[in-house]
């Protein structure tokens, strides 16, 4: 089996026996199909020539799955643990001649490419604002990614990988506007001087029972940063997706 996928199903494998196990523990899965809205590369920032994975190589829709376990305590506490793994390919030729982590693909060379983004977090929660009708919660998320920008020619190859912590700031609102139905806002998401983060959903939300809850929405993923003579990356993906929460 590949390592990646055992990287990954370990993880899962953990918060699905925690979820279950626990008295207010909760598991949640989330797929749907991500967009790439942008996705421009520049590496290194300083010498290398942009290339945008969105249009020079013309990236597919692709697969987007999120596993998240969680327990809830005191009622307002809430620790969650999140994997999201994000593959993106693309085809394309180019116009220009482009170099890319010192490798030099010429113009009208046939290329691909291929974008990953994996996302591990641990996040707590406080609900300062919890009633029948609404909930307001914030927290902090510690985010490790691993991520990994190739490009490919039938003659050439190069990649960059990366594996990195950020912090971000959690959150949560929720507005039940007419039982079982709710209206929510949920993400990560932090700007500093030296790039941005953004992962939020907007969801309509149904819950027939106080165990289970299905969701449809709409995620925006979105950030990058700007290394200062070692990486340039900014990328927006925009995902359509449906999710199911069950509590335990």
């Amino acid at each position: 089996m590949n390592r990646r996928i055992i990287i990954l199903l370990i993880p899962i494998a953990v918060m699905t026996a925690f979820a279950a196990y626990a008295d207010g523990g909760f598991l949640d899965v989330e797929m749907g199909a991500a967009f790439t809205g942008y996705n421009d590369v520049r590496i290194p920032s300083e010498t290398g020539d942009t290339i945008s994975l969105a249009t020079d190589t013309n990236s597919d829709p692709a697969l987007a799955l999120r596993v998240r376990g969680g327990y809830t305590f005191a009622d307002r506490h809430t620790v969650l643990a999140l994997v999201a793994p994000l593959t993106v390919r693309g085809s394309g030729t180019l116009d220009r001649t482009v170099t890319y982590q010192s490798t030099t693909f010429p113009s009208g060379t046939d290329v691909q490419s291929v974008y990953r983004f994996d996302s591990y977090r641990l996040t707590y929660r406080y609900a300062f604002v919890k009633t029948d009708t609404l909930e307001l919660a914030a927290g902090l998320t510690a985010k490790l990614r691993s991520a990994d920008i190739a490009l490919m020619s039938t003659a050439a190859y190069a990649h960059r990988s990366d594996l990195g912590a950020v912090p971000l700031i959690s959150f949560r609102a929720a507005w039940r506007m007419a039982s079982p139905w709710s209206l929510a806002l949920d993400g990560d998401a932090l700007v500093t001087p030296f790039g941005r983060a953004e992962d939020v959903l907007a969801a309509l939300e149904y819950s027939p029972s106080d165990s289970v809850s299905y969701r449809l929405g709409y995620r925006v993923l979105e950030g990058g940063s700007d290394g200062g003579g070692s990486v340039y990356t900014f990328a927006l993906f925009n995902y359509v997706t449906a999710g199911i929460t069950v509590r335990f």
